[in-house]
């Protein structure tokens, strides 16, 4: 999630769990820094863009490192307030504060390494978007009313906080709720049109739990798809397909930048050739033709022998006819698309899009 929502995560788990034993603004900055730490490793550089992106949520983010470093951590910080007869609660509150950075990290699409160093899969649920405001508001709100709150209002502020986190918890498991039902409609549609998926990801459009983009791998083709919880009950769904470059795929296999990326996306990927250079691109987060993780691998020569590092290259929507687009397709306003949703496009080429059946 975005570093906003972490802090904010972290100040109210913080709270709560330290409740009247310590001063709240101690327990609000405590909880916003230790909700914050596992994503200082954004700024380890690898070398190699496509490593800084698949290395983000690993090492920093396991259970195992930040429950090691919640005692030290702890420690500090019930010494330096002279505070050390409530050090378990100390320990306890940071604790719940640095690991629900990662676990909330993991109901992302995005993939985040819980269970390093014993495997690196990276584990994504995908149904909350990295930035939404209906589970950070609330948060925020629970967190300024505890800290505004005096003497016997105190108590009153705290209860806003818990409720805050009860909310957000909440709407955490209607996203879920929300992403099975879509994958059943979307799996249901599929079958209708006569078109076998390899595999099917359901995930929130930007900003909501109301609309949700589907993505599903054939063989050859990737089809995009969009269903809005504002959608009439018999409303089919409508998709566009796409080449995924197979050919492309099964001629550079053994790149490791292709390994690499076919195993962090759990097979959600394209490859395509442009301009004499080979790309790949992580088909999970962004929609056609815009991709956040969009990677030129090298000239074919060098990505046959494994020789280049890889550039990331941004997809940028144009955000003008993009959010107008998200907005009348959420509430169900427009029935598209049979056409990629508008964008400034790829900076190479994209497939070409058909409507799919």
């Amino acid at each position: 999630m975005d570093s906003l929502t972490q802090i904010a995560l972290g100040a109210a788990v913080t709270l709560a769990t330290m409740g009247r034993r310590t001063a709240a603004w101690k327990a609000v900055f405590w909880g916003a820094v230790a909700g914050t730490l596992p994503d200082l490793d954004a700024f380890i550089d690898h070398g190699d863009a496509m490593l800084n992106m698949v290395l983000h949520r690993s090492s920093s983010h396991a259970l195992l490192n930040l429950t090691l470093l919640s005692g030290p951590l702890a420690w500090l910080v019930a010494r330096l307030h002279g505070e050390m007869p409530h050090l378990l609660r100390w320990w306890l509150a940071l604790w719940l504060a640095l690991v629900t950075h990662p676990l909330l990290d993991a109901m992302t699409v995005y993939g985040t390494q819980l269970l390093y160093p014993f495997t690196n899969h990276p584990y994504g649920v995908g149904s909350v978007f990295i930035i939404d405001p209906l589970y950070t508001v609330p948060l925020i709100i629970g967190v300024v009313a505890a800290l505004v709150a005096r003497g016997r209002d105190g108590r009153r502020g705290l209860r806003w906080n818990a409720w805050a986190l009860v909310f957000s918890t909440a709407y955490l498991g209607c996203g879920v709720l929300a992403q099975q039902h879509v994958e059943g409609i979307a799996r249901a549609s599929l079958q209708s049109e006569g078109i076998t998926a390899e595999r099917v990801l359901v995930t929130p459009a930007p900003f909501s739990a109301v609309l949700w983009r589907v993505v599903a791998m054939t063989p050859t083709h990737y089809l995009e798809g969009f269903r809005s919880l504002a959608d009439g009950k018999d409303q089919s769904m409508r998709w566009t397909r796409h080449e995924r470059g197979a050919g492309l795929y099964a001629t550079y296999l053994r790149n490791a930048h292709v390994q690499i990326l076919s195993r962090f996306t759990h097979g959600f990927y394209r490859m395509n050739e442009a301009g004499g250079h080979i790309y790949i691109t992580d088909l999970r987060m962004g929609m056609e033709p815009a991709y956040s993780f969009h990677f030129d691998i090298g000239t074919p020569k060098q990505v046959q022998a494994d020789t280049a590092k890889a550039r990331q290259e941004w997809q940028r929507p144009d955000l003008e006819t993009a959010l107008p687009w998200l907005w009348r397709r959420m509430w169900a306003l427009d029935d598209g698309p049979l056409r990629p949703p508008p964008g400034t496009g790829p900076t190479t080429p994209a497939p070409t899009a058909t409507p799919a059946g």
